[in-house]
This record gives structure tokens, C-alpha cells and sequence, in this order.
């Protein structure tokens, strides 16, 4: 497998995405820095978790206008698949690649902490999953999701609800926690699902998550 994996000025989470892909998927990764283009088609592109240009504006905002992110829309309208992780998926929601927004936490805190999270049976991606819930780590300020009535009744009917959080933690409307386009190409998802892949942190439910990515790619 080869993967593309962008990177911003103020990702935090590329090194630990791609190495996980290396390890446990044996996949050749590339880092894009996010002023070079990429004209070739990966299996898989990232964008990684972090605070994109230090989330000014708005998260996202300004990543994606970035000259990276002109090639991911190339590839995505070729048919390529992305994935989106935190920062990743506002930037996703930002360039309009993935419908909504994210917002500031209800609570206006930063929220670190494990959220069980569970997969959607009606679902492309994680429809395949059998575990009930999934314990996996959240990093964010900004992850509520939201859409407007229309937008998420639409969301919900094409069945691009990847993951719900069993207790909500910031507001996110129908405590949606991860989303995809109608096709499953593109995916987008709070929670860090790199951050729970290592035995020796006590969690490898991640694994499960990307397993089922993988599987999409196939």
C-alpha cells in the first residue's frame, strides 16, 4: 500500500499516523509538505491531526488553501480515498470535501480524554465492525459537529454516519463523531484512532478503525 501523508505547519500527529500505516500495514509513505503538490495516485492520503497555521480563523481555514490541498481535490475527483483525523477532518469540512463543520465544544474547553465510540451499521465503512463500542482517544477544542436541518437530515439518510460517540462530549449534533461522503471515499473523524493502536498503552481498538479503512481501499 502507498500512502500520502500532508503535512501543515503545526501538524502534531503526521509522524504518528505514517508510522502506523508503516507498521501495521506495511504501506510505503510519502510526508507532502503542504506547499508541494503531489501528481501521482496513492492508495491512501492523511491529513493528520494537529493545529493547522496555529487554527487561525477558523480550524482548517487556511490549510485548505494550501498547494497540497489542490492535488487531494485532484485525487479525490479520480477516486482516491482520504482520510481525515481531527484537524484533518475540519480541513475536510472547511474545503468542502465532507459537508458540516465543527465548532467550538459546548463547553468552550479543550477536551483530551477516551470516548467510547460506536460504528454505524448502516454504514460502508464501519457497518462491518462487530465490536459494540470503541474506546479511542479524543485532542480538541473545536468538535462539535454540525450541519444545518436539510444538511444533516441528507447525512443521515445516505448513511455516511461512520461513527456516533455513545455519551457525547462537545455538542456534536446527532453525537455524530465521524463522517464520510456518499461514496465512502472520503472519511473524516474526531477521535484519534493512531493513538490507540500500541499494546503497551493498554488500547488497540484504534486498529479496528483502520482495518476497516483499509478494507475500503480494497
Amino acid at each position: 500500500m502507498k500512502a500520502h501523508v500532508i503535512t501543515f505547519p503545526g501538524s502534531n500527529c503526521d509522524k504518528d499516523v505514517g508510522t502506523v500505516l508503516a507498521n501495521e500495514y506495511n504501506a510505503n509513505v510519502s510526508y507532502v509538505w503542504h506547499r508541494d503538490h503531489f501528481e501521482d495516485m496513492p492508495d491512501l492520503v492523511v491529513l493528520p491531526g494537529g493545529f493547522s497555521f496555529g487554527d487561525y480563523l477558523r480550524c482548517g481555514a487556511m490549510a485548505r488553501f494550501s498547494p497540497a490541498m489542490e492535488s487531494v481535490f485532484s485525487y479525490v475527483k479520480k477516486g482516491g480515498k482520504v482520510l481525515g483525523i481531527c484537524n484533518g477532518f475540519q480541513i475536510l469540512t472547511e474545503s468542502g470535501l465532507l459537508p458540516g463543520a465543527l465548532l467550538h465544544n459546548r463547553s468552550l474547553k479543550y477536551i483530551c480524554k477516551d470516548v467510547d465510540l460506536l460504528p454505524v451499521k448502516n454504514n460502508s465503512i464501519s457497518g462491518n465492525i462487530k465490536n459494540v463500542s470503541l474506546s479511542i482517544p479524543i485532542a480538541h477544542g473545536e468538535g462539535a459537529f454540525f450541519a444545518d436541518a436539510e444538511g444533516l437530515k441528507k447525512i443521515e439518510d445516505s448513511g455516511s454516519v461512520v461513527f456516533r460517540y455513545k455519551e457525547n462530549p462537545n455538542g456534536s449534533l446527532n453525537d455524530i463523531a465521524g463522517i464520510c461522503d456518499e461514496k465512502g471515499n472520503v472519511i473524516g473523524m474526531m477521535p484519534h484512532p493512531e493513538r490507540a493502536i500500541n499494546p503497551y498503552t493498554g488500547n488497540v481498538d484504534g486498529k479496528i478503525i483502520l482495518d476497516a479503512v483499509i478494507r475500503k481501499l480494497s
